[in-house]
């Protein structure tokens, strides 16, 4: 295998790890939203969604060059809700 092809292979990975990311990062953010959204408007929310998404985020970021996440408690939604009126 050649030197760039090589080359081109691994920047070819990475650069599918950094889009896989921005779209789950963009989906993670899509569902806090919603979160905030009921809770603001005092229905029941949940965040198991948020958090399967930034667990893919996770793992992603286990394997180099993208960034993790924090996974998010209802008591985080709360706080923030109650912030940000």
């Amino acid at each position: 295998m050649s030197v760039h092809k090589a080359i081109s292979e691994h920047v070819n990975k990475q650069n599918k790890k950094i889009n896989d990311f921005l779209s789950l990062d963009q989906l993670r953010e899509l569902y806090i939203e919603e979160a905030l959204t009921l809770c603001k408007a005092e229905k029941p929310f949940t965040t198991e969604k948020i958090n399967k998404v930034t667990q893919k985020i996770n793992e992603l970021a286990r394997q180099g060059i993208v960034p993790t996440r924090k996974l998010v408690t209802d008591e985080m939604v709360r706080e923030f809700a109650g912030k940000s009126e």
